[in-house]
C-alpha cells in the first residue's frame, strides 16, 4: 500500500512538475513576446521620432527657401550699368546722375553773331540719362590751360541729357580789342573742374584773348556770348 502511495506521490509529483515547467515555460514565451512587442513598438516609435526631425528639417528647408524668395528677395540694387536703385517697397527708380565729359556727344560750329563766336552742343551718349549742373562749362585753351570767363552775371538751370535733347553754350575766345592773342585751332571742354574726363574737341583757327562762355542753355538762341 505505502508503495502505490510512493508512486502515486512520485506521479503527482511529477505531474505537478510538469504543469509547473509548462506554466514556466509559457510566462517566459509571453514575457519574450511581450518584450519583443514592446521592442517593435520602441523601434517604431524611434522611427517615428525619427521622422519628426527630418519633417521639422524640411519645414525649415521651406523656411530658408521663403526667406530667399520673399520680399527681401525682390528688392532690386543698385548694378553696375544704372538700371535702378532700391525704393524699399520691391519697386526699382532710375538712377539720376550728373554728366561727365565722357557721357556726352560733343561737336562745335562756328557762328557769327556777336563778332564770331564758338557753339558748343552737347548730347547724351545713346542709354545715358544725365544732368548737366547749373553752373559754367569748364573751357580752356592752349597749353597753358587759358580758362574762359562768365559771359553771364548768373548761372542758369540744370538741364537734363536724355534721348534727342541738346544742350548748348557758347564761348567768345576774344573780347580784347588788341592785335594780341593765341592762335589755336582746339578747345577742352569738361563738366566742372573736377571732371575727370575732359575732351578736346577741334575747331577753325582761332585767337584767344580773354575767352569768356556761357551757362548751358536748352536754346542756342539763349547761348550768344555777348560781351
Amino acid at each position: 500500500m505505502s508503495g502505490i502511495r510512493r508512486k502515486a506521490f512520485l506521479v503527482s509529483a511529477v505531474v505537478v512538475g510538469g504543469a509547473l515547467l509548462m506554466t514556466a515555460c509559457q510566462e517566459t514565451d509571453d514575457k519574450a513576446k511581450d518584450s519583443r512587442s514592446g521592442s517593435s513598438s520602441s523601434s517604431a516609435g524611434k522611427a517615428d521620432g525619427g521622422a519628426t526631425p527630418s519633417g521639422s528639417s524640411s519645414t525649415g528647408g521651406g523656411q530658408a527657401a521663403g526667406k530667399g524668395t520673399g520680399s527681401d528677395a525682390s528688392k532690386g540694387t543698385e548694378d553696375t550699368d544704372g538700371s535702378g536703385v532700391d525704393t524699399g517697397d520691391g519697386t526699382r527708380e532710375k538712377v539720376e546722375q550728373g554728366c561727365g565729359a565722357n557721357d556726352i556727344t560733343w561737336s562745335t560750329r562756328s557762328e557769327s553773331q556777336a563778332g564770331g563766336y564758338i557753339l558748343i552742343m552737347a548730347k547724351a551718349k545713346s542709354g545715358i540719362s544725365c544732368y548737366l549742373p547749373a553752373e559754367l562749362p569748364t573751357v580752356a585753351f592752349g597749353s597753358d590751360g587759358t580758362e574762359a570767363g562768365p559771359a553771364e552775371q548768373s548761372v542758369g538751370e540744370q538741364i537734363k541729357l536724355s534721348g534727342s535733347t541738346v544742350a548748348y553754350a557758347g564761348v567768345n575766345p576774344k573780347t580784347t580789342d588788341t592785335d594780341g592773342g593765341k592762335e589755336l585751332e582746339n578747345i577742352i571742354v569738361a563738366i566742372g573742374n573736377e571732371d575727370p574726363n575732359p575732351v578736346t574737341l577741334p575747331v577753325d583757327t582761332i585767337t584767344v584773348d580773354k575767352p569768356i562762355v556761357t551757362n548751358w542753355h536748352t536754346s542756342p538762341t539763349d547761348a550768344v556770348p555777348f560781351s
